[in-house]
């Protein structure tokens, strides 16, 4: 068998901080092991890696206090650069010889993140240069499906608020720019519709739906790309 035969599928997880993004792809892994599937659940950043370390320091601050100090572009290759390197030591092979892979974020994250510090009108080359550069540059595999959790911003941020126990100092640099937070939730739109994301939205009014009410919409979506 070729490898191209045996290769697994990629299942993505993307929305905002404070979508549930974790606890979805943590219940979702849980529940196709259930039915007998290989799977192994992956997230981003690689915190626990060396090659997350410009992105630390990014996130930190230590390359400026705001997000749009550091361009698109240099940003996106720190985020890339950890991406190679998990898949390479940690589930390439897993994924090659076809199981399935639950990533919490991914080259859909710099996407979303990254588009905000650009005008909209350069979205579209961003894009266009992004999947190249992460899908046949540095040769990752493109995601088979991606469920965007839709979450309400104002929701979204009493949430983040709550997992720090108020304590604004310990967000990061994207986390404290509310601004920046909202020309996010205006790129994540353009890019589930212009990518053909899937959209799960995960409030109801002001507050969010149940864990296990998002999880079999979302559960639902990964079946349907198996």
């Amino acid at each position: 068998m070729c490898s191209s035969e045996k290769k697994g599928r990629l299942i993505v997880l993307e929305g905002l901080d404070g979508s549930g993004k974790a606890t979805q792809a943590k219940r979702l892994a849980a529940a196709l092991e259930t039915e007998g599937r290989k799977v192994m659940k992956i997230t981003f950043p690689d915190y626990a890696s060396d090659s997350s370390a410009l992105v630390k320091m990014y996130l930190a601050g230590q390359f400026g206090d705001k997000p749009d100090d550091v361009n698109a572009y240099a940003a996106s290759s720190f985020y890339a650069v950890d991406r190679y390197a998990s898949y390479k030591t940690n589930w390439g092979r897993f994924y090659e010889e076809g199981g399935v892979i639950i990533a919490d974020r991914y080259t859909t994250s710099n996407a979303v993140h990254q588009c905000s510090k650009l005008p909209p009108e350069q979205w579209e080359s961003f894009l266009n240069w992004l999947f190249d550069y992460e899908f046949r540059l540095l040769g990752l595999p493109a995601p088979d499906e991606v469920i965007y959790l839709q979450v309400d911003p104002a929701v979204s941020q009493k949430l983040m608020t709550g997992r720090y126990h108020g304590d604004e100092s310990k967000k990061d640099v994207h986390e404290k720019d509310v601004e920046y937070l909202a020309r996010s939730r205006k790129a994540a739109e353009f890019c589930a519709a212009h990518l053909g994301w899937k959209t799960v939205c995960c409030t109801a009014g002001d507050t969010m739906r149940t864990i296990e009410d998002i999880q079999a919409e979302v559960k639902r979506l990964a079946l349907s790309a198996l």
